[in-house]
């Protein structure tokens, strides 16, 4: 039976030789994983500070001009649509003008024409009764 405690006690040793190689392997991985993650965020930062604020700001001066451009249009259009609005109501109030004036200068002849038609009739009936 001792030589079976040995080889029992030899496999012991191995697997926790093992284990502690393991252990050192995956810190060793983790050591690993912090370096490459602590130069990446520098190499991030790098490229955010020197590529994406320039742009950022770029974009953000571009969005302020839109603004700024959509404002004015849209005073202009109004200024526009009340420019329109109000000659429209002055081009109607000059049609009801005009029809008026010419509806009251007309009937004049409209009122001669009709009685010189009614004194023809007349005497055209006259003449037939003759």
């Amino acid at each position: 039976m001792p030589a079976e405690l040995a080889t029992t006690n030899l496999l012991l040793g191995i697997m926790a030789a093992v284990s502690v190689l393991e252990a050192v392997v995956i810190i060793g991985i983790a050591i690993a994983g912090f370096i490459a993650y602590r130069k990446a965020m520098t190499l991030i930062e790098g490229l955010e500070a020197r590529q994406v604020a320039p742009a950022m700001a770029r974009v953000n001066d571009i969005l302020d001009d839109v603004k700024a451009v959509s404002a004015r249009v849209k005073e202009e259009t109004e200024r526009v649509d009340q420019a329109i609005h109000t000659t429209m109501g002055r081009i109607d109030d000059t049609a009801d003008r005009v029809r008026s004036n010419v509806r009251a200068k007309t009937s004049r002849i409209v009122g001669f024409i009709r009685g010189l038609r009614v004194a023809l009739e007349g005497m055209l009936q006259t003449e037939a009764r003759t």
